[in-house]
């Protein structure tokens, strides 16, 4: 079969097909126009527009993290006792790291700049969330759905209709709505302020390889990220309750129907069963990014962060299928394998601070994991109908305050659903 041609047609952010529209190109255009004019030169020392990734990755990167994450190909200390990586990854990009500790296991390409697809909704989410209470509900009308064109991965928001934040934030999390993240762009001033908002909390979490043209993850010239910065987005993320309960969510009942999580790992497909001990993050798919994942699972005590991008094995599923082969390598690696490298604090997090002393009770940091320009929702957040249920408050991920060390608490609870599910 002949490849599409991308000036034809497009697939949006979390999948679907359609041609592209007109109001699109003008809004985005109107959006990176705000965006340079009021960032500057830094807006203009962005990445270079991406259509498509080449089959060969820079042979300079960033080295954010560690030297060794700034090499091309597949960066891992194999010793005795550790085991081979599976041999059949075919992910122009993949990390596994150590969600608590920060070190990364094992990368191939890393820091490989490419296009993120609906990943890139974990920095909308963990930029936008904190930022209005879930019980807030707001009326759609006909502007706040501009750009999004036919053939958006949709939730079915309706104009005229009025939906809680609650609401909007399962249709962002579990079907990928592009409709939900630009009703929720509109309330936070438009789409053009949303992408300045999510450029700065990129620069607050150092991830120097992602730069944003939509809040969507729609294929747009000069969008890109990389498997380093998309698992700082999830870790970032996984600090805030609210965040943790929406990407742990199976499924919901959004306005009259239910929606199930697109995350296989999750909630499960014909040829792939759900992940034991899976609690989210976020998939996404689209014509330049191909399949992409960051996931987050928990087994032995250990806390992993996953994320593969663009497998080039296209069979069904295959994203979620070499996303489990390496969540299995890393935890049978964790503990015996020396890291080649680290996950970065956020800069707010000061980094040569004394670590906290034994048995301190964990804090969150003012600002940590967001701007801090806004009230953080107080509210509880709740799970619809699915069975991915809440993740508890108490020893929950926290910033640990005393020392400024951006950790995740180990005893971390998921939820017992999860931790009961066992792997066919």
């Amino acid at each position: 079969m002949s490849p599409v041609s991308p000036s034809r047609v497009r697939f949006r952010a979390g999948g679907g097909t359609g041609p592209k529209t007109g109001r699109r190109s003008l809004l985005v255009t109107s959006a990176v126009l705000l965006s340079l004019a009021a960032t500057g030169p830094a807006a203009l020392a962005a990445p270079s527009p991406t259509a498509s990734p080449t089959a060969t990755p820079p042979a300079r990167m960033s080295t954010v993290g560690g030297a060794r994450l700034g090499m091309p190909g597949t960066q891992v200390d194999l010793a005795p006792g550790v085991p081979v990586l599976p041999k059949d990854l075919t992910a122009l990009s993949w990390m596994v790291s150590d969600a608590e500790s920060g070190e990364v296991l094992a990368a191939h390409n890393a820091h490989w700049r490419l296009p993120p697809a609906s990943t890139l909704k974990m920095l909308f989410a963990d930029t936008v969330l904190p930022r209005f209470p879930k019980g807030t509900r707001h009326k759609v009308v006909p502007s706040d759905l501009t750009g999004v064109g036919a053939g958006s991965s949709v939730v079915g928001i309706k104009e005229g209709h009025a939906y809680s934040v609650h609401d909007l934030w399962l249709g962002v999390f579990l079907r990928s709505g592009n409709d939900a993240v630009h009703v929720l762009s509109a309330m936070n001033g438009g789409v053009a302020q949303t992408v300045r908002d999510m450029r700065d909390h990129a620069g607050e979490l150092r991830a120097q390889d992602t730069h944003v043209v939509s809040p969507d993850g729609y294929d747009e010239p000069g969008q890109v990220s990389s498997a380093y910065d998309l698992t700082l987005f999830a870790r970032s993320g996984l600090q805030k309750k609210d965040f943790r309960d929406y990407c742990a969510t199976v499924s919901a009942t959004f306005g009259d129907a239910e929606i199930r999580n697109t995350n296989r790992l999750l909630s499960g497909d014909t040829d792939v069963p759900v992940y034991q001990g899976i609690a989210g993050v976020k998939n996404g798919n689209t014509t330049h990014a191909g399949a992409t994942f960051t996931g987050v699972a928990e087994r032995g005590g250990k806390v992993l962060l996953v994320t593969v991008m663009n497998p080039q094995k296209h069979e069904h599923n295959e994203v979620y299928k070499e996303s489990a082969k390496l969540f299995d390598w890393g935890f049978q690696a964790a503990g015996k394998v020396k890291p080649v490298g680290e996950l970065v604090p956020p800069r707010s997090v000061a980094p040569n601070s004394a670590a906290p002393s034994p048995g301190a009770s964990p804090q969150p940091a003012s600002g940590a994991g967001g701007t801090g320009s806004r009230p953080v929702a107080s509210s509880a957040a709740g799970t619809g109908s699915g069975v991915g249920t809440a993740l508890a408050v108490a020893g929950g991920l926290l910033v640990l305050l005393g020392g400024g060390v951006f950790l995740i608490n180990r005893r971390w609870p998921l939820p017992d659903l999860m931790r009961r599910r066992s792997r066919p």
